[in-house]
């Protein structure tokens, strides 16, 4: 290897690390709130209907931020965004904490929604240009590093809610730590500044949908999975506390568990895809959601529901990452621009999920909820089944 080659790999490796840190850094930002929710509904006194409206700002956010990101990322590049976006994520992260009233937490909410896609569209078009540098798939890594965040975030969220600290607190040190990450990292991501634009041709709205329609179905099984992957993240601390009637220090072994299998899930899914294929690949990942929730729902108690949350972990770990790889490889459309499409369909499941449940639960109760979210765990398997994959 010449001194040219070893440059370049360098170079290689220290993007990755560049791009699975911010992946790192959105995934704590995340799972910091997502760990705090229960807290945030007793503090403002929220029945479980009054939070599903709420939380139903996080979509509202996201679709007003959709036309921005969009014409954003063709005038600065992803890496500005993703730097830009990622602050803005954390610094309504922390606003989150000081709401003092639904009308400022519904606020709140729109801009953390709004900046929280940003970031997912800015920091995906990173791994995709990443990824083509390597002759392996490496996509599932990055979303792994983004559930390892979630897992640590539900840790700390854990210990926190277990210190009766305050939710303000704990997001300023989140924010201190993502600050810190995201000035370290920035400076070695890829500036693609003059590749994203001159990547998106000029085409009719028509043309435009005529190039998504085959991209569908892979938006569709990943939108079923992200409202899983939603509920897991919005409602297993709420499962715990009120269904399971489960003491203060062990409300969020629920979420911790699904975390845990989440994550470690993505860090194989690359190679248990190579070896099974892509389609048996999210076959199964439907049937450990599915199961995984019927369990929780039928035997509704501490450990069983550990073993239940243990397996929908498993079961959406490998679904976003090898939908999204797939739809990198787009015949249709770039790369990026398929990768948005189909992520975008995939983060709207993952944002509406949650009011979703918050709503059904008022009509009936949180169990009801979570049968309907089993439901989606199984249009997983029929979509992957129907699907040309």
């Amino acid at each position: 290897m010449n001194q040219s080659e070893i440059a370049n790999n360098k170079e290689r490796i220290v993007l990755r690390i560049a791009v699975a840190a911010l992946f790192f850094m959105a995934g704590l930002c995340f799972s910091s709130w997502a760990s705090r929710i229960a807290t945030v509904q007793q503090k403002l006194g929220l029945s479980d209907a009054a939070l599903g409206a709420v939380l139903f700002s996080l979509p509202v956010g996201l679709f007003l931020s959709l036309p921005f990101s969009g014409w954003v990322i063709t005038k600065i590049g992803s890496k500005k965004l993703l730097v830009a976006a990622l602050l803005t994520y954390g610094c309504a992260l922390v606003s989150l904490g000081y709401a003092q009233n639904t009308y400022q937490l519904i606020c709140c909410l729109l801009i953390y929604g709004f900046a929280s896609n940003s970031v997912n569209i800015s920091v995906n078009t990173q791994a995709v240009a990443t990824e083509k540098l390597y002759d392996k798939p490496i996509m599932a890594s990055f979303h792994g590093m983004w559930s390892l965040a979630g897992f640590t975030g539900a840790g700390i969220g854990t210990f926190m809610i277990a210190q009766r600290i305050d939710p303000s607190h704990h997001f300023i040190i989140i924010l201190g730590i993502l600050i810190v990450g995201v000035l370290i990292a920035s400076s070695y991501l890829h500036d693609d500044k003059g590749e994203v634009k001159s990547s998106e041709p000029s085409l009719p709205i028509i043309e435009r949908l005529r190039l998504v329609i085959p991209l569908f179905a892979l938006g569709a099984i990943a939108f079923c999975s992200m409202i899983c992957e939603g509920a897991m993240f919005d409602w297993s601390v709420v499962y715990f506390k009120k269904v399971l009637i489960a003491p203060i220090e062990l409300q969020g072994y629920g979420f911790s568990a699904f975390m845990f299998t989440m994550a470690s899930g993505r860090f194989i899914a690359d190679g248990f895809a190579h070896r099974f294929g892509l389609k048996r690949t999210l076959q199964i990942s439907g049937i450990l959601t599915t199961t995984g929730l019927l369990i929780a729902v039928i035997f509704p108690h501490f450990y069983t529901a550990i073993i239940g949350f243990l397996l929908v972990g498993a079961g959406v770990s490998s679904v976003v990452p090898m939908v999204y790889s797939a739809a990198g490889k787009s015949k249709t459309m770039s790369p990026g621009v398929a990768l948005a499409a189909v992520s975008t369909i995939g983060f709207i499941g993952f944002l509406v999920g949650p009011p979703l449940i918050g709503f059904i639960a008022g009509l009936a109760t949180l169990r009801v909820s979570l049968i309907f979210i089993a439901f989606m765990g199984f249009s997983v398997i029929v979509g992957a089944t129907r699907a040309k994959l």
